[in-house]
C-alpha cells in the first residue's frame, strides 16, 4: 500500500512543502528532522516517507480496533485495508500541509493526529456504505421524552409541534434534509457529505443557517429552544 502512497506524493507540489515564514525560528530537535527530511530529495526523503507511513499505518490501526466493537459486521480484511487507506490519505494529506506545522506540538504528536481523523472518517463511511440515507425523521415520538410534570409535557408538545411547522415553512428542502439527516436521524456528517456530493463545511454552514432559521421562527412564536414558553405577556 505504501506505493499508492508514494505516487500520490510525487504528485505534490514543491511549492506545496515550503516551510512558512511565520513557523517559530526553533522547533525541537526530533521534529526539525522530520522536517528536513521530508523535504529533503532522493533516497533521504523516500526513507523519511516510509517512517513516517509506518507511524500513520500504526495510528490508524489503533483507532480502528478502537472503534471496532462499534462496527463489528465489518471483516478483519477491512480493518487492514481502512488503516492502509487511511494513512496512505493522512500522508498526503501532511505533505500538503507541511508549511503549516508551526511547532505547537512534536511532529509526530501532529501527524498523529492526520491518521486518527482519516480512520475514523472511513471506518464511519464503510460502516454506512450500501445503506439507506433517510432523510425524513424517523420518529418525531422519540424527540418527546416525557416531563417531570404534566406542564412540562404539554411545553415539550408545543415545542415539536411549533419546531414541525417551522421546519416545513422556514426552511429549505435541502436545510431540511440535513438537518434531519444529521440531527434526527445520526448520519454522520462525513457520509452525508459523501452522498450528496458536497463538503463538510458546506453542510456545517447549511445546518448553521437552518438552526437560526428556526431558533427566529420558534421565538416569535414565544417559544424557547429549551422547551419552555417565554412570558410575553406585558
Amino acid at each position: 500500500m505504501l506505493t499508492t502512497a508514494s505516487s500520490s506524493v510525487s504528485a505534490t507540489p514543491m511549492s506545496a512543502l515550503d516551510l512558512s515564514s511565520d513557523r517559530p525560528a526553533r522547533l525541537d530537535a526530533e521534529s526539525q528532522a522530520w522536517i528536513d527530511r521530508l523535504r529533503a530529495r532522493g533516497a533521504q526523503r523516500d526513507a523519511a516517507l516510509a517512517a513516517l507511513h509506518a507511524l500513520l499505518l500504526k495510528a490508524a490501526r489503533y483507532e480502528i480496533g478502537r472503534r471496532r466493537t462499534t462496527f463489528r459486521h465489518l471483516r478483519g480484511d477491512d480493518y487492514d485495508d481502512l488503516a492502509h487507506q487511511s494513512a496512505d490519505d493522512a500522508l498526503v494529506a501532511i505533505l500538503g500541509k507541511l508549511d503549516e506545522f508551526r511547532g505547537d506540538s512534536r511532529f509526530t504528536t501532529w501527524a498523529y493526529k492526520f491518521a486518527l481523523y482519516e480512520a475514523a472518517v472511513k471506518i464511519r463511511r464503510r460502516a454506512w456504505q450500501g445503506r439507506e440515507i433517510q432523510l425524513e425523521p424517523e420518529s418525531w415520538s422519540l424527540l418527546a421524552q416525557r416531563g417531570a410534570t404534566p406542564q412540562q409535557d404539554v411545553e415539550t408538545a408545543e415545542l415539536l409541534a411549533g419546531l414541525q411547522d417551522a421546519m416545513k415553512t422556514q426552511l429549505s428542502p435541502h436545510q431540511r434534509d440535513v438537518l434531519v439527516a444529521v440531527t434526527l436521524n445520526g448520519i454522520p456528517i462525513d457520509v452525508l457529505a459523501e452522498r450528496l456530493n458536497t463538503t463538510r463545511g458546506a453542510l456545517y454552514k447549511t445546518i448553521h443557517d437552518a438552526r437560526r432559521k428556526l431558533r427566529s421562527a420558534l421565538a416569535s412564536q414565544g417559544l424557547r429552544v429549551d422547551g419552555s414558553t417565554e412570558d410575553t405577556t406585558p
